[in-house]
């Protein structure tokens, strides 16, 4: 297999989707339950309610977890909720998590509620693809309320890289997931990533690393 290397942002996310899809192979499938979009407003009362909740859990190598959603004063708080939102099928949830650094020519961007409940052609390409990502990080068996665990990650000043194997769904982490949806790729061939940006005093999804070969 050819090596292919994508480093995804926000903006782009609809072709890291079809990246997904063409390794889980389910790029024709169609998910009902991924086409339910909750509003932004009552998606972020649910996470503040769950962030008020201390989740004592350890990953398998002792390091500490974070909850599910456990909002965005860490990194790994972050990615958590994120991939929560993608497994529950909550795109504008996963919208508001999300956000663009800044570079040398425009200031950083974080998700707002204006932002992600407008009709922007971005904004509608980023929640469209929220369903390819549901498949390849849903666990089995399937659930719709996923418990999702982060372990703690250095972070280099305001970001921090989150492998997918510091990830766990359900117990299981997230790059053993995305595998056992593939087709044609073995493990030791997949190589995925989440990158986590301070953003005005709170942490957002920014970049995804999608690496095969």
């Amino acid at each position: 297999m050819s090596h292919r290397k994508r480093t995804v942002g926000w903006i782009a996310g609809g072709a890291l989707a079809a990246m997904a899809a063409g390794v889980t192979g389910c790029s024709g499938d169609s998910d009902p339950a991924a086409d339910k979009e909750p509003t932004a407003s009552s998606s972020s009362a649910a996470d503040a309610e769950n962030a008020e909740k201390t989740d004592k859990g350890k990953q398998k190598d002792g390091s500490a977890a974070q909850p599910s959603a456990g909002g965005q004063s860490t990194a790994e708080g972050a990615v958590a909720a994120w991939v929560t939102a993608v497994i529950k099928g909550e795109p504008k949830q996963a919208c508001l998590l999300m956000g663009e650094p800044a570079t040398d020519s425009s200031p950083a961007r974080a998700g707002t509620a204006e932002r992600c409940n407008s009709d922007d052609p971005e904004v509608r390409q980023m929640q469209d693809s929220i369903g390819e990502f549901r498949t390849s990080f849903m666990p089995e068996p399937p659930t719709d309320d996923p418990k999702v665990e982060v372990a703690t990650v250095q972070a280099t000043g305001d970001k921090a890289v989150v492998p997918a194997d510091k990830v766990t769904v359900e117990g299981k982490t997230l790059d053993k997931i995305i595998l056992s949806h593939s087709t044609g790729v073995e493990e030791g061939q997949l190589d995925v990533s989440m990158e986590s940006t301070k953003i005005d005093e709170a942490w957002y999804v920014t970049n995804l690393d999608f690496n095969i070969g």
